[in-house]
C-alpha cells in the first residue's frame, strides 16, 4: 500500500523528527513550505520570433511539468558583456505550495529520479546551509509528460525545495525520512 507524501510526513516523519531532535511543539517541526522551478530560456530568446513561436511553446512543456503555468521573468537591468537588454525575457519560474508541492515532490521521488541514466543520488553538497535543496537537470525529458519525439526545444531546469529547518542536519533527515534518494557513502 502506497502512503502519499503528505501522509508519510505526518505518520513517519513528524514523530521520527520530534524524537530525534527533542522537539516540545509540533509547530516547532521542520516543514517544507514550497518548491520552485525555474528554467532559463538563455539563447533560445536570440532566435527569430521567440516571443511568438519559441515561448508559447516553452511554456507549455513548463506548465506540464509542474502542473501550472510559469511566470516569465524579465531583466531588471542591461549587461553588456552578457548581451542581455533590460526588460529582456531571461527565464520562466512558477512556485508550488501546499498539495501541488507534495504531488510534484512525489513525482521527483518516484518517476523522475528513476528514469534518469546513471543515476546514483543526490549529492548532500546539494543542501545548503539553510536547509534548501538545490536540483539541476540539463535537459527537460527526464520529467514522464514531456515526449523527447515532439518536444522541439531543450531546456534545463533548476529546481529549489525550500523548508523552514533552522539547521542543515535537521533539513537532510526531512528529506531523508520523506524518501529523498540521496548517495549511499556520505
Amino acid at each position: 500500500m502506497n502512503k502519499t507524501l503528505i501522509e508519510k510526513y505526518k505518520k513517519e516523519a513528524v514523530p521520527a523528527l520530534k524524537e530525534k531532535f527533542g522537539y516540545k511543539n509540533n509547530l516547532s517541526i521542520p516543514f517544507l513550505e514550497k518548491i520552485v522551478v525555474n528554467a532559463g530560456v538563455g539563447r533560445l530568446s536570440q532566435t527569430p520570433n521567440f516571443e511568438e513561436k519559441v515561448l508559447p511553446e516553452l511554456m507549455k512543456e513548463m506548465s506540464l511539468i509542474a502542473g501550472q503555468r510559469p511566470a516569465p521573468r524579465r531583466a531588471k537591468k542591461s549587461i553588456a558583456g552578457f548581451k542581455l537588454r533590460s526588460g529582456q525575457l531571461i527565464g520562466l519560474k512558477t512556485t508550488l505550495r501546499r498539495r501541488k508541492m507534495f504531488d510534484f515532490l512525489e513525482k521527483l521521488i518516484r518517476v523522475v529520479f528513476p528514469r534518469l541514466r546513471d543515476f546514483r543520488g543526490i549529492d548532500l553538497k546539494s543542501v545548503d546551509q539553510k536547509g534548501n535543496l538545490n536540483i539541476g537537470f540539463k535537459e527537460q525529458a527526464a520529467f514522464p509528460e514531456i515526449n523527447p519525439e515532439t518536444s522541439r526545444f531543450d531546456f534545463g531546469l533548476e529546481i529549489s525545495i525550500v523548508s523552514n529547518a533552522k539547521k542543515r542536519k535537521e533539513a537532510v533527515e526531512l528529506y531523508k525520512l520523506l524518501g529523498m534518494p540521496f548517495k549511499k557513502n556520505q
